[in-house]
Protein backbone atom coordinates (compact mmCIF):
# COMPACT_ATOMS: atom_id res chain seq x y z
CA UNK A 1 0.00 0.00 0.00
CA UNK A 2 1.28 3.43 -0.58
CA UNK A 3 0.00 6.93 0.92
CA UNK A 4 0.74 10.36 0.53
CA UNK A 5 -0.17 12.14 3.99
CA UNK A 6 0.37 16.27 5.02
CA UNK A 7 1.31 17.55 7.74
CA UNK A 8 1.21 21.31 9.06
CA UNK A 9 4.46 22.15 11.40
CA UNK A 10 6.40 25.47 10.42
CA UNK A 11 6.02 24.36 7.00
CA UNK A 12 3.50 21.99 5.01
CA UNK A 13 5.27 18.54 4.50
CA UNK A 14 4.21 15.71 2.36
CA UNK A 15 4.78 11.93 3.92
CA UNK A 16 5.09 9.65 1.23
CA UNK A 17 4.87 6.08 2.59
CA UNK A 18 5.19 2.88 0.91
CA UNK A 19 4.33 0.30 3.39
CA UNK A 20 5.93 -3.34 2.27
CA UNK A 21 9.31 -2.19 2.60
CA UNK A 22 8.38 0.20 5.92
CA UNK A 23 9.86 3.07 3.86
CA UNK A 24 8.91 7.03 4.39
CA UNK A 25 9.86 10.00 2.72
CA UNK A 26 9.18 13.39 3.92
CA UNK A 27 9.39 16.34 1.59
CA UNK A 28 9.13 20.49 2.23
CA UNK A 29 8.35 22.23 -0.80
CA UNK A 30 8.11 25.49 0.65
CA UNK A 31 12.00 25.09 1.71
CA UNK A 32 13.66 24.32 -1.28
CA UNK A 33 12.06 21.06 -2.17
CA UNK A 34 13.58 19.75 0.41
CA UNK A 35 13.52 15.88 0.92
CA UNK A 36 14.00 16.13 4.90
CA UNK A 37 13.62 12.61 6.08
CA UNK A 38 14.08 9.08 4.56
CA UNK A 39 13.52 5.93 6.22
CA UNK A 40 13.77 2.25 5.00
CA UNK A 41 12.78 -0.18 7.52
CA UNK A 42 12.27 2.00 10.48
CA UNK A 43 16.01 3.28 10.57
CA UNK A 44 17.07 7.05 9.29
CA UNK A 45 18.55 7.32 6.21
CA UNK A 46 19.65 11.20 6.31
CA UNK A 47 20.70 13.27 9.23
CA UNK A 48 18.62 16.32 10.02
CA UNK A 49 19.18 19.09 12.25
CA UNK A 50 16.40 20.27 12.87
CA UNK A 51 17.23 23.53 14.88
CA UNK A 52 19.41 24.77 12.23
CA UNK A 53 15.97 23.71 9.89
CA UNK A 54 13.82 26.15 12.15
CA UNK A 55 15.78 29.03 11.59
CA UNK A 56 15.04 30.76 7.54
CA UNK A 57 17.59 32.75 7.57
CA UNK A 58 20.02 29.77 7.62
CA UNK A 59 20.84 27.14 4.87
CA UNK A 60 19.24 23.93 5.51
CA UNK A 61 22.01 21.13 7.47
CA UNK A 62 20.76 17.82 6.30
CA UNK A 63 18.14 15.76 4.03
CA UNK A 64 19.09 16.59 0.51
CA UNK A 65 19.21 20.30 -0.97
CA UNK A 66 18.62 20.92 -4.19
CA UNK A 67 22.06 22.14 -6.49
CA UNK A 68 20.96 25.04 -8.95
CA UNK A 69 22.06 26.74 -11.21
CA UNK A 70 25.54 26.43 -9.78
CA UNK A 71 27.53 23.35 -7.59
CA UNK A 72 29.87 24.76 -5.01
CA UNK A 73 30.95 28.53 -4.80
CA UNK A 74 32.50 30.83 -7.18
CA UNK A 75 35.25 33.22 -6.41
CA UNK A 76 33.56 36.27 -4.59
CA UNK A 77 30.43 35.35 -5.30
CA UNK A 78 31.00 35.99 -9.01
CA UNK A 79 30.19 35.29 -12.49
CA UNK A 80 29.85 37.24 -15.72
CA UNK A 81 27.64 36.24 -18.35
CA UNK A 82 27.94 38.62 -21.69
CA UNK A 83 30.20 40.76 -20.19
CA UNK A 84 28.01 41.57 -17.29
CA UNK A 85 28.73 40.61 -13.45
CA UNK A 86 25.93 38.34 -11.72
CA UNK A 87 26.07 37.26 -8.42
CA UNK A 88 25.29 33.70 -6.84
CA UNK A 89 25.77 32.89 -3.64
CA UNK A 90 27.25 28.94 -2.73
CA UNK A 91 25.00 25.96 -4.47
CA UNK A 92 22.35 28.54 -6.14
CA UNK A 93 19.26 29.51 -4.97
CA UNK A 94 16.85 26.69 -5.74
CA UNK A 95 17.32 24.93 -2.03
CA UNK A 96 16.47 28.04 -0.24
CA UNK A 97 12.77 29.26 -2.66
CA UNK A 98 9.16 27.59 -2.04
CA UNK A 99 8.47 24.68 -5.20
CA UNK A 100 5.22 24.03 -5.82
CA UNK A 101 3.44 20.71 -5.91
CA UNK A 102 1.53 19.85 -9.31
CA UNK A 103 1.08 15.60 -8.91
CA UNK A 104 0.80 12.93 -6.58
CA UNK A 105 1.19 9.00 -7.41
CA UNK A 106 -0.01 6.64 -4.96
CA UNK A 107 -0.40 3.67 -8.15
CA UNK A 108 2.06 0.94 -7.56
CA UNK A 109 4.70 3.20 -6.30
CA UNK A 110 4.03 6.24 -4.30
CA UNK A 111 6.09 9.83 -6.24
CA UNK A 112 5.26 13.11 -5.89
CA UNK A 113 6.27 16.54 -8.17
CA UNK A 114 7.09 19.68 -7.62
CA UNK A 115 7.70 22.83 -9.89
CA UNK A 116 10.13 25.66 -9.00
CA UNK A 117 10.21 28.65 -12.17
CA UNK A 118 12.39 31.59 -12.44
CA UNK A 119 11.10 34.92 -11.35
CA UNK A 120 12.38 38.88 -10.78
CA UNK A 121 14.38 37.36 -8.11
CA UNK A 122 16.15 34.53 -9.52
CA UNK A 123 16.54 36.74 -13.04
CA UNK A 124 18.50 39.49 -11.07
CA UNK A 125 20.92 36.73 -10.46
CA UNK A 126 20.97 34.62 -13.55
CA UNK A 127 19.34 35.96 -16.27
CA UNK A 128 17.76 33.05 -17.83
CA UNK A 129 13.69 31.91 -17.92
CA UNK A 130 12.75 28.18 -16.43
CA UNK A 131 11.14 25.44 -15.24
CA UNK A 132 12.67 22.87 -13.07
CA UNK A 133 10.06 19.87 -12.58
CA UNK A 134 11.71 17.28 -9.87
CA UNK A 135 9.45 14.21 -9.32
CA UNK A 136 10.47 12.09 -5.89
CA UNK A 137 9.73 8.54 -6.26
CA UNK A 138 9.60 5.42 -3.57
CA UNK A 139 9.72 1.95 -4.02
CA UNK A 140 11.01 -0.93 -2.43
CA UNK A 141 14.14 0.28 -0.52
CA UNK A 142 14.68 2.54 -3.53
CA UNK A 143 14.24 6.62 -3.83
CA UNK A 144 14.61 7.55 -7.52
CA UNK A 145 14.72 11.83 -8.17
CA UNK A 146 13.68 12.17 -12.00
CA UNK A 147 14.75 15.87 -12.56
CA UNK A 148 13.95 17.98 -15.81
CA UNK A 149 15.12 21.16 -16.75
CA UNK A 150 13.61 23.57 -19.33
CA UNK A 151 15.15 26.86 -20.76
CA UNK A 152 12.26 29.01 -21.31
CA UNK A 153 14.80 31.90 -22.63
CA UNK A 154 15.43 32.92 -26.12
CA UNK A 155 19.27 32.29 -25.78
CA UNK A 156 21.78 29.21 -24.80
CA UNK A 157 21.31 28.62 -21.00
CA UNK A 158 24.47 27.44 -18.81
CA UNK A 159 24.11 25.76 -15.71
CA UNK A 160 25.43 22.96 -13.15
CA UNK A 161 22.65 21.10 -11.17
CA UNK A 162 23.38 18.07 -8.22
CA UNK A 163 22.43 17.25 -5.08
CA UNK A 164 23.76 17.46 -1.58
CA UNK A 165 22.60 14.62 0.81
CA UNK A 166 23.37 14.37 4.12
CA UNK A 167 23.71 10.40 4.91
CA UNK A 168 23.71 9.43 9.00
CA UNK A 169 26.54 7.99 10.51
CA UNK A 170 27.08 7.91 14.48
CA UNK A 171 30.50 6.18 13.70
CA UNK A 172 32.77 7.23 10.11
CA UNK A 173 35.49 4.90 11.06
CA UNK A 174 32.91 1.79 10.47
CA UNK A 175 31.97 3.29 6.93
CA UNK A 176 33.50 1.11 3.51
CA UNK A 177 33.37 3.19 0.34
CA UNK A 178 33.46 2.13 -3.49
CA UNK A 179 33.81 4.93 -5.45
CA UNK A 180 34.55 4.94 -9.59
CA UNK A 181 37.72 7.54 -9.30
CA UNK A 182 41.98 7.07 -9.09
CA UNK A 183 42.12 10.97 -7.45
CA UNK A 184 40.40 13.12 -6.07
CA UNK A 185 41.55 17.58 -5.65
CA UNK A 186 41.24 18.59 -1.80
CA UNK A 187 39.00 21.48 -2.40
CA UNK A 188 40.53 23.13 0.85
CA UNK A 189 43.81 23.33 -0.92
CA UNK A 190 43.43 22.99 -4.51
CA UNK A 191 45.98 20.02 -4.73
CA UNK A 192 45.19 16.83 -6.14
CA UNK A 193 45.33 13.38 -4.33
CA UNK A 194 45.03 9.69 -5.44
CA UNK A 195 42.40 8.43 -3.96
CA UNK A 196 43.32 4.65 -1.93
CA UNK A 197 39.92 3.95 -0.30
CA UNK A 198 39.53 5.91 2.88
CA UNK A 199 40.01 9.38 4.48
CA UNK A 200 41.55 10.29 7.49
CA UNK A 201 38.96 11.14 10.12
CA UNK A 202 40.96 13.14 12.25
CA UNK A 203 40.64 15.67 9.79
CA UNK A 204 38.30 19.17 11.21
CA UNK A 205 36.86 19.44 7.72
CA UNK A 206 37.21 16.62 4.40
CA UNK A 207 35.94 18.40 1.40
CA UNK A 208 37.08 16.95 -1.58
CA UNK A 209 36.07 16.30 -4.68
CA UNK A 210 36.37 13.11 -7.35
CA UNK A 211 37.17 13.55 -11.27
CA UNK A 212 36.79 11.98 -13.37
CA UNK A 213 34.61 9.35 -12.54
CA UNK A 214 34.82 6.25 -14.12
CA UNK A 215 31.19 4.49 -13.38
CA UNK A 216 27.64 5.81 -13.02
CA UNK A 217 27.42 4.43 -9.09
CA UNK A 218 29.00 4.60 -5.92
CA UNK A 219 28.61 2.65 -2.41
CA UNK A 220 28.74 3.32 0.82
CA UNK A 221 28.67 0.39 4.04
CA UNK A 222 28.12 1.02 7.31
CA UNK A 223 29.50 -1.72 9.37
CA UNK A 224 28.11 -0.32 12.27
CA UNK A 225 24.69 -0.04 11.00
CA UNK A 226 24.70 -2.82 8.81
CA UNK A 227 23.51 -1.58 5.76
CA UNK A 228 24.82 -0.65 2.18
CA UNK A 229 23.92 2.66 0.58
CA UNK A 230 24.16 2.74 -3.61
CA UNK A 231 23.92 6.02 -5.11
CA UNK A 232 23.27 5.85 -8.95
CA UNK A 233 23.07 8.77 -11.53
CA UNK A 234 22.94 9.54 -15.23
CA UNK A 235 26.32 10.60 -17.21
CA UNK A 236 25.19 13.96 -16.65
CA UNK A 237 27.15 13.56 -13.76
CA UNK A 238 30.82 14.25 -13.89
CA UNK A 239 31.75 14.94 -10.56
CA UNK A 240 31.47 13.57 -7.06
CA UNK A 241 31.77 15.63 -3.73
CA UNK A 242 32.41 14.10 -0.29
CA UNK A 243 31.79 16.45 2.39
CA UNK A 244 31.79 15.92 6.30
CA UNK A 245 32.91 17.76 9.52
CA UNK A 246 34.53 16.27 12.15
CA UNK A 247 32.15 15.19 14.84
CA UNK A 248 29.15 15.82 13.04
CA UNK A 249 26.54 12.86 12.13
CA UNK A 250 27.03 12.85 8.65
CA UNK A 251 28.76 12.65 5.32
CA UNK A 252 27.41 13.87 2.14
CA UNK A 253 28.04 12.28 -1.23
CA UNK A 254 27.20 14.82 -3.53
CA UNK A 255 26.95 13.86 -7.52
CA UNK A 256 27.53 17.26 -9.48
CA UNK A 257 26.81 17.88 -12.90
CA UNK A 258 30.23 20.34 -12.99
CA UNK A 259 32.64 21.02 -10.34
CA UNK A 260 32.50 24.53 -8.55
CA UNK A 261 33.15 27.72 -10.88
CA UNK A 262 32.29 26.04 -13.89
CA UNK A 263 29.85 29.12 -14.82
CA UNK A 264 33.00 31.03 -15.26
CA UNK A 265 35.66 28.27 -16.43
CA UNK A 266 32.81 25.76 -18.97
CA UNK A 267 34.45 23.17 -17.50
CA UNK A 268 31.76 20.49 -17.87
CA UNK A 269 29.09 23.00 -17.92
CA UNK A 270 25.29 22.32 -19.43
CA UNK A 271 24.44 24.26 -22.42
CA UNK A 272 20.52 24.43 -22.97
CA UNK A 273 19.05 25.26 -26.23
CA UNK A 274 16.19 27.58 -25.80
CA UNK A 275 13.12 26.05 -25.93
CA UNK A 276 15.21 22.25 -24.99
CA UNK A 277 14.46 20.33 -22.08
CA UNK A 278 16.77 18.18 -20.41
CA UNK A 279 15.75 14.86 -17.93
CA UNK A 280 18.06 13.48 -15.97
CA UNK A 281 17.89 11.00 -12.51
CA UNK A 282 19.81 10.02 -9.25
CA UNK A 283 18.80 6.68 -7.45
CA UNK A 284 19.44 5.80 -3.71
CA UNK A 285 19.09 2.20 -2.66
CA UNK A 286 19.38 0.85 0.68
CA UNK A 287 20.21 -3.26 1.52
CA UNK A 288 20.63 -4.74 4.77
CA UNK A 289 23.20 -7.29 6.01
Amino acid sequence: MFAIALKQEQYSTYILTAQDSKSRLEVVPERGGLISHWSVQGQDILYFDAERFRDPTLSVRGGIPILFPICGNLPDNTYTHQGKPYQLKQHGFARDLPWHVTERVTNDLVSLTLVLNSNDQTRAAYPFDWQLTFTYQLQGNTLTIHQRYTNQSSEVMPFSTGLHPYFLSSDKTQLQFEIPAAEYQDQLTGQVYPFKGGFDWSEDEIDIAFRPITGQSATVTDQQRRLKLTLSYDELYSTLVFWTVKAKDYYCLEPWSAPRNALNTGENLTKLAPGESLETSVQLNVTFF
